[in-house]
């Protein structure tokens, strides 16, 4: 099953009310933003990371940096990296840009979510393709996420 068709029929299972789009690809926070006429800090930048020994997805507003020191602090470790192309493609079966913000079930990551997602009214990402966008009430996505929350944004 594909990652938007998992995302979808996560949204629908738990009632929650979500817009869909397909527009031209969109492989960068701003390209989407600029495409869905959002402000750029509504859209939920999702990055798979190397933290340590193991690989998770981080989601943070797309108006903000992520702050590496944060992570490693967080989680006692000493490196951490973006997975490459080939890694989030093995891992998720995705292209960079395409990463829904949602760990298991819909991909097979631990979920971290900074804390800018909260302040947002609501959340645009791309759902796993760079052509498919949807949003959604930020408190909806954060009731039906499992996640570590925390800051790691600047």
């Amino acid at each position: 099953m594909s990652a938007l068709v998992s995302v979808r029929a996560l949204l629908n299972d738990a009632g929650v009310e979500f817009a869909e789009r397909h527009h031209e690809p969109t492989p960068t926070s701003a390209d989407s933003a600029r495409v869905r006429g959002d402000p750029i800090a509504q859209g939920a930048k999702a990055l798979v990371l190397k933290v340590g020994e193991s690989f998770g997805l981080f989601v943070m507003s797309a108006a903000l940096r992520l702050d590496s020191g944060a992570i490693k602090r967080h989680h006692k470790v000493k490196r951490v990296r973006f997975a490459t192309p080939e890694e989030l493609m093995g891992l998720t079966g995705l292209v960079p840009g395409s990463v829904p913000p949602f760990g298991r079930p819909v991909l097979e990551l631990d979920l971290h979510v900074d804390m800018s997602i909260a302040a947002q009214e609501r959340l645009s990402f791309n759902a796993g393709s760079l052509t498919d966008s949807i949003t959604l009430a930020a408190v909806d996505y954060l009731a039906l996420v499992d996640a570590d929350v925390f800051c790691f944004s600047k």
